[in-house]
């Protein structure tokens, strides 16, 4: 398939689609188009950065394209995810996609925004609606939300939907939506709950797998470094965030605090940046997503309430300052860059009791992580995982045209960048 014009989409969709910048559908999208416009179940694996909320938002839309007399008292598509940050990126999307269709309209509800503002959406004419489980629950308890009239329901990253405890009011839900339905399920990995639920949840569906786990984010550089100790970690990050070749990156930490104080430490350096976890209110999440977007912030600290749900093309690395417990989060953190086909570049700094992490993280994506070094900053622990030198010409992390060594073999230094 050549262009999105092979796919045959209604002409409003083709011209939304012109104005986003696309010509060619992602490998997701050419496979669950057509399957989705049939009106079969999807069960689909996919990793996020592969434009799957097109790949099912797009076949929506287009069914939604046929005329019909029906009077609709409440959303003809239902979208789950398990993150605020997904909801307002999928609703996003939607508008996006629909924006040449008359009178289709999108409703975003989702915890940590007082009930007055949703109602008032709720009470408007509408089409699609993008919740988080925890909230839809409350609106259909207080009878704001009628599903009755739902025509596909959707589970986007379904695994980290039940991960976080969601199941039971996802089949809540679930049972609350015509048995008609069609569904269509998206999670970056088909095994254990997830292929449970679908199970119970989906009819006869389509099996899509875009890549195995070892086939994912290969247009990602990923390296790994050791460091003695938490003032060694420091010393790498500072080196890092010093490339001048750095468009935005996200630096993820392991606990709340110690994002709080490293932003407060960055930023008494000169640096441009901001924290992102989850003991900010929504409208502080929200506005600062808006100002990473807008390119006011060049490095984010963030825990892992961010690994999932934001899709700014311009990050173009991703530093692990800790390593996830889950080798799962490892992967939605380092597809934070390489978006939309991109390159990028994701950098991991291993403590030397974080070993049994490492082998879990390879395992998992079938990928070894080679260890490198920057000069002058050496681990005092030989871990024989791979070069002991900075590639030539790549600098000491892949990315840095004033990082790179010299020939006479003086240590690299660090320097600041305002941003």
């Amino acid at each position: 398939m050549k262009s999105f014009k092979d796919l045959e989409l209604h002409p409003a969709l083709t011209k939304a689609i012109e104005d986003a910048g696309y010509t060619v559908p992602t490998p997701i999208q050419q496979q669950a188009i057509p399957v989705a416009i049939s009106n079969s179940d999807i069960r689909a694996s996919a990793q996020t950065g592969t434009g799957k909320t097109a790949a099912y938002i797009l076949p929506c839309l287009q069914k939604m394209t046929v005329p019909n007399n029906i009077q609709y008292r409440g959303p003809r598509i239902l979208v789950l995810v398990p993150t605020r940050e997904l909801a307002i990126q999928v609703a996003e999307e939607a508008a996006k996609y629909s924006k040449h269709l008359p009178k289709i309209n999108t409703v975003c509800i989702y915890g940590g925004v007082p009930y007055p503002v949703q109602n008032r959406q709720l009470s408007r004419p509408y089409q699609i609606l993008v919740a988080t489980p925890g909230r839809l629950i409350d609106h259909l308890e207080r009878n704001r939300i009628n599903l009755s009239q739902v025509e596909t329901l959707i589970l986007d990253e379904a695994d980290r939907m039940l991960d976080m405890g969601f199941i039971e009011p996802v089949e809540e839900i679930a049972e609350a939506t015509p048995k008609t339905r069609q569904t269509l399920l998206f999670s970056a990995t088909l095994k254990g709950s997830v292929i449970g639920l679908s199970k119970r949840l989906l009819r006869n569906p389509i099996e899509i797998q875009v890549a195995h786990e070892h086939e994912k984010h290969e247009n990602i550089e990923q390296r790994l470094y050791y460091a003695d100790d938490l003032g060694h970690k420091q010393r790498l990050l500072n080196h890092f965030l010093s490339d001048q070749e750095i468009n935005q990156a996200i630096v993820f930490t392991s606990t709340k605090r110690f994002a709080d104080q490293l932003v407060d430490d960055l930023a008494d350096a000169g640096y441009d940046v901001a924290a992102l976890h989850g003991d900010m209110d929504q409208r502080q999440r929200t506005r600062t997503i808006k100002r990473l977007r807008e390119g006011h912030i060049r490095f984010l600290v963030a825990t892992d309430v961010a690994a999932r749900g934001i899709d700014i093309q311009s990050i173009t690395h991703v530093i692990n300052f800790d390593l996830p417990a889950s080798p799962e989060d490892y992967v939605h953190r380092i597809g934070r860059t390489g978006r939309a086909g991109a390159t990028g570049i994701a950098l991991s700094i291993a403590g030397n009791s974080d070993r049994h992490l490492v082998g879990r993280i390879e395992q998992f994506t079938g990928q070894k992580l080679m260890a490198h070094v920057v000069e002058g900053m050496e681990p005092t622990i030989s871990h024989h995982r791979g070069p002991r030198r900075p590639r030539s010409g790549r600098g000491g992390f892949g990315g840095g045209r004033g990082n790179r060594s010299s020939a006479s073999g003086r240590s690299y230094t660090t320097r600041r960048s305002n941003g």
